[in-house]
This record gives structure tokens, C-alpha cells and sequence, in this order.
């Protein structure tokens, strides 16, 4: 949990905590965590979370609540403009750094995005 994270890690540390519905969104922005993750955005194959794509429209339900939204599953290069412009504060990736040598993939991912206006 978030309170033993906290308890281990301290008050300073960088603690995130994973969401897949709109209940868990609102029981994470009750902890202490310093971000929350919501997904699959997408349909992913990376990892089985026993959740199925639930889309912008996550994103958007937990957007601009008082904590950054990072949004994870199946984030492509095409994808993340939208996602980070339904509200997301940053996209974790990782399929779409792994489709191409890593540090291209990144550089790639970091053009798009500057391109599209999503990083400041």
C-alpha cells in the first residue's frame, strides 16, 4: 500500500499507486501517493493486469483531481500526443521503446511529442 511505501520510504520518496476504474481513482486520490497510474489505456500484451483497454476516457476521469496522471498500456508513438492531451501528465511506455533500438525509440517518442506540443 501507499501507507507502507511511505513508512519504508519516507515522506520525500516518488510513490506512485495503479488504478484501472474510476473507484480506484478516487480511493488513490485519498493517499499519499505522488502520482497515479491509470490503465491499460489500450489493449497491451506486456503484462497481464486481468483488466481490458479502458481509453481516454480514464485519463480524462482522473485529470486535473490535484495529483499527476501517468497513463500506461499500449502507448505507441501515435497514441501518446492524445493521451497526454486527454490530461495524462506523462505516458510510461515500454512495447513502443522495444519496437526499434531503445534510444531511438526514446528520441522518436520525445520528436512526436515535442512536435505535438505535449512537452513543455
Amino acid at each position: 500500500s501507499v501507507a507502507e511505501a511511505r513508512a519504508i520510504l519516507g515522506g520525500t520518496a516518488i510513490v506512485g499507486i495503479s488504478t484501472h476504474d474510476a473507484a480506484q481513482i478516487d480511493a488513490a486520490l485519498g493517499t499519499s501517493a505522488t502520482y497515479v497510474a491509470v490503465g491499460p489505456i489500450y489493449g497491451t500484451t506486456t503484462k497481464d493486469t486481468g483488466y481490458t483497454a479502458r481509453g481516454l476516457a480514464l485519463v480524462r476521469a482522473a485529470a486535473g483531481r490535484g495529483k499527476p496522471v501517468v497513463a500506461i498500456g499500449g502507448i505507441t508513438l501515435e497514441r501518446a500526443p492524445e493521451v497526454l492531451a486527454a490530461g495524462a501528465a506523462s505516458v510510461a511506455v515500454i512495447s513502443g521503446l522495444l519496437r526499434g533500438d531503445p534510444e531511438t525509440m526514446v528520441r522518436r517518442f520525445r520528436r512526436r511529442l515535442d512536435e505535438a506540443g505535449t512537452i513543455p
